[in-house]
């Protein structure tokens, strides 16, 4: 797949997902410079879980979501936004880059629903509004976005979103090409535990449905689905090998969700 300055990809990287051999830095600097627009998307669960265990704040979990309260809430914000968001930044720079790092409450940038008041401040993504990703992007600069995102309504409170599904909004908003997730799996596990190298639509919403696509891997692939209402293709591949988000767009690596794949 060759970059030209038409093409818009969406990068979510995970917390688990860069390795000792990983060049994802590079690869994004590499994109933008022949002309690719560039935006990363990034969660950090086991950063935040680290710091909460230090700071003396439990953590506890409801179907596999964070449960956020205030002090949980102050840690997430700290690390993500702050600790998380600078490293990558930082991290990009050191590779030859410019960018600018902000989170979903920017602007605002990501707007927010709360889930369920037994989760407390867990929200779920209502509306992007990508002027200032735009206004970074036309700066020259890669944004990087944290998925703390803003609250609908007057009390514009924040609250801790899925990145996974910040990632899958966003690049529905700002019309991506490619939605590319980085984790720490080689891509979506049928049944037997093989890689399945392509998937449509019905066949991963039926995955998803009879169990096989499950825990932290169905809001990956709902948010693929969500890219597809504008992407021609999203995929997930495993990010901590070197050049893995070249191959992702030049050799289809991983598992690749499109609207009309053969699967």
């Amino acid at each position: 797949m060759t970059s030209d300055a038409s093409r818009t990809v969406v990068v979510k990287i995970g917390g688990n997902s860069l390795g000792p051999e990983d060049t994802t830095f590079a690869d994004v600097v590499r994109l933008q410079q022949e002309g690719t627009r560039v935006i990363v998307v990034h969660g950090g669960g086991p950063a935040v879980t680290d710091w909460l265990e230090r700071t003396g704040v439990e953590t506890r979990f409801v179907d596999g979501h964070r449960v956020t309260d205030e002090s949980t809430l102050e840690v997430v914000t700290a690390v993500l936004s702050g600790l998380v968001n600078k490293s990558i930044v930082a991290d990009i720079q050191a590779a030859g880059g410019n960018a600018a790092g902000v989170s979903g409450s920017d602007g605002p940038t990501v707007i927010a629903r709360v889930r369920d008041e037994t989760l407390g401040r867990v929200g779920d993504v209502v509306a992007v509004k990508p002027e200032l990703l735009d206004v970074i992007s036309a700066a020259g600069m890669i944004p990087i976005v944290s998925p703390v995102s803003r609250e609908e309504g007057p009390l514009a409170r924040v609250l801790n979103v899925n990145a996974d599904s910040v990632a899958g909004a966003l690049a529905e908003a700002v019309q991506a090409d490619r939605l590319v997730f980085l984790t720490d799996v080689s891509g979506v596990f049928d049944a037997a535990g093989e890689t399945i190298p392509a998937l449509d639509e019905s066949r991963a919403r039926g995955l998803i449905a009879d169990g096989v696509v499950s825990g932290g891997m169905i809001p990956k692939v709902e948010a693929c689905l969500t890219a597809l209402r504008h992407a021609a293709t999203a995929q997930i591949v495993d990010g901590r090998q070197s050049g893995a988000l070249m191959a992702a767009l030049e050799s289809g690596a991983g598992t690749v969700i499109s609207r009309d794949a053969e699967a």
